[in-house]
């Protein structure tokens, strides 16, 4: 079985092309990021982007400004179908663990196919969540 840590995208973003672990900028990305690179250690690690759907950490892509907070219900569901799609011929989805470090609309449509999943930081306010992972990094 697979480790899969699954990262939400953020707002704050470089102004530029790069690697999409570099393009998202924000405290909580990069700490989610260090989090999984240093303590989870899984198997892979994706970004969940609102635009590109599955991302591998070191894809080159452009900046944008997109959030599936903005989507309707159908339009989510349509990027969850796509991430499944991404996922699926990336991952064995019924025995592969999942990983998320992400807000509820970046995993709500997607727990659902995914059996054996786990959802860190759940619930928690960006405040919360900060200072969760200082926390599980300072151990």
């Amino acid at each position: 079985m697979a480790i899969i840590a699954l990262i939400s995208c953020v707002s704050k973003k470089c102004q530029y092309k790069t690697k999409a672990q570099n393009m998202y900028i924000s405290p909580l990305f990069v700490k989610s990021l260090k989090y999984v690179n240093h303590i989870l250690k899984p198997t892979k690690t994706f970004i969940l982007s609102a635009k590109y759907g599955l991302l591998e950490t070191d894809k080159e892509i452009e900046p944008y400004n997109e959030t599936l907070n903005d989507k309707n219900q159908n339009e989510k569901l349509a990027w969850a179908n796509n991430v499944m799609n991404q996922l699926r011929k990336e991952c064995d989805i019924k025995n592969d663990k999942f990983i998320f470090l992400a807000g509820k609309a970046y995993y709500e449509k997607l727990i659902f196919h995914l059996p054996n999943n786990e959802i860190l930081m759940q619930n928690l306010p960006i405040g919360k969540r900060l200072q969760w992972l200082k926390e599980k990094l300072n151990e």
